[in-house]
């Protein structure tokens, strides 16, 4: 039997993941990388059953996960933090660990039944940690489609989080190293607006932290004239 399925993802983190199933004798993998090759028709002609999204910006149209089973991957333990900016969030409130989600996709934002959940460590940057959560999709993935699984509603209360804007990327609001370090790492990832701080002529980007032995604080700084930021 071939599994006929769909990845949608612009991200080239996820590539990994399309080749190691794609190599599968039992997969056929479609790889959508743009929103507008999201298509009913695309999905149809390809003879897809599954449409998984590992890291989706933009919203899944009705008539896309109407007529497939199309599954999210949400990292946060849901129904506690639905909503955007999950990794960031997550990591504001001093959590260390978190569930990576696969539930199915609906009209409401991450109101979807879970399929699976597995445990993620949040340490690292940004990328480190949306790698680490590719890992862990694959045997996911798999688990999903071989076996055929459905998915049950989400219990408990729900938490929603406010998707995060360029502007809190600055890191004037951090109170300790500690806060500085969470706030650097946790925006360090391809397609991110990096942690920043600003004089009046310059704004300096950070990157790559790292905390020493000494309690200092070490990171890559990026300076920008700020007539060159717009």
């Amino acid at each position: 039997m071939t599994y006929r399925i769909a990845i949608a993802t612009p991200h080239a983190r996820y590539d990994a993941l399309t080749t190691a199933l794609d190599k599968s004798a039992d997969y056929d993998v479609l790889r959508i990388r743009e929103k507008n090759a999201l298509t009913h028709d695309a999905l149809e002609a390809f003879g897809c059953d599954w449409v998984f999204f590992p890291h989706w910006s933009w919203i899944v149209p009705p008539e896309i996960h109407e007529n497939f089973r199309a599954v999210i991957f949400h990292m946060t333990d849901l129904p506690y933090g639905r909503g955007g900016s999950p990794l960031q969030n997550l990591i504001v409130r001093g959590h260390t660990q978190t569930k990576l989600s696969a539930l199915q996709c609906e009209a409401g934002l991450d109101t979807g039944p879970i399929y699976l959940k597995r445990d993620l460590s949040l340490a690292g940057t940004a990328e480190e940690i949306f790698e680490r959560a590719a890992r862990l999709m694959l045997p996911m993935i798999r688990e999903m489609v071989e076996q055929d699984l459905q998915p049950v509603p989400q219990q408990g209360e729900p938490v929603v989080f406010k998707r995060r804007t360029p502007d809190q990327s600055a890191i004037d609001g951090a109170a300790t190293l500690d806060a500085v370090y969470d706030h650097i790492r946790m925006l360090d990832a391809e397609g991110y607006p990096h942690a920043f701080a600003e004089t009046t002529t310059f704004r300096i980007e950070l990157t790559q932290a790292e905390r020493g032995e000494d309690g200092t604080l070490v990171a890559r700084a990026r300076i920008i004239a700020k007539d060159d930021t717009t």
